[in-house]
Parts: C-alpha cells; sequence; structure tokens
C-alpha cells in the first residue's frame, strides 16, 4: 500500500505542469513560450504621435513620442522636442532605470498625456534611449 501511495505521489508531480518563472509584469499569451519576460507590458504601447498631433488629443490618452530631451527645466520636467515642436515631459526619477540620456540622444518616451486649460504635458511612465 505504501509503495502504491509514493508511486501516485511521484506520478503526481512528474505529470504537474511546471509553470514559467516570472519577475511580474503581464506576459502576452499569444507570445512564444521561449520568450522570457522579466517585467512589464508587452504589447501595443499607445498611439505614436507628434507633438503637434498629441496637441489635439484628449487628456490621459496614451501615447508614444520619439525625439530629443533638449534640457532639465524643473525637478522632474524636461523639454521635449521632435520635428513638430516641443512639450513639457515630466519624467520620475525612477523612469530613468539608470540611462543617462544627453540632448543629442534619440529617445522614445511612453506615457500619459496630461491637458489643462492652455498646457499639455506627457507623464513619462517609460523612457528607451535609441541607437543612433
Amino acid at each position: 500500500m505504501k509503495k502504491t501511495a509514493a508511486l501516485l505521489a511521484i506520478t503526481a508531480l512528474i505529470s504537474t505542469p511546471v509553470l514559467a518563472v516570472q519577475g511580474g509584469g503581464f506576459v502576452d499569451p499569444n507570445a512564444p513560450t521561449s520568450v522570457l519576460q522579466k517585467g512589464g507590458f508587452s504589447g501595443p504601447n499607445g498611439t505614436m504621435v507628434t507633438v503637434k498631433q498629441a496637441q489635439d488629443m484628449k487628456d490621459d490618452a496614451w501615447v508614444t513620442m520619439r525625439g530629443n530631451i533638449e534640457k532639465r527645466i524643473g525637478d522632474e520636467d524636461y523639454l521635449f522636442r521632435d520635428a513638430t515642436g516641443t512639450m513639457t515631459v515630466e519624467i520620475d526619477h525612477k523612469r530613468w532605470e539608470g540611462q543617462t540620456v544627453g540632448p543629442k540622444d534619440n529617445v522614445e518616451l511612453q506615457g500619459k498625456l496630461d491637458k489643462d486649460f492652455n498646457s499639455l504635458e506627457l507623464d513619462v511612465k517609460q523612457i528607451r534611449k535609441l541607437s543612433q
């Protein structure tokens, strides 16, 4: 009887599916199983827009923008420029994730538009330095 119970326990352990270890965040169920994700969102990253296009969008719209951060204008506020114009972007210290970015570096910013009656700002949730 003990041999049967032990055999059943071993069989149950062997036939139990092994779950992949994930560091956190969302994993696309349609992604190949060989992809190891360490965290964050995997999927569409908002609409790619320019500064000019962002001016006509609604408050809280999620967008992706590409351009350059020209200078710091406050503690967490920076002047962002693309080919169509400039706007203020707010980048929390934790969003840099160890990256060093200068005015000549091309960056991709993902975040949420914060529109008031007469101002526009991007609340940056992710910054990625693009290769030159």
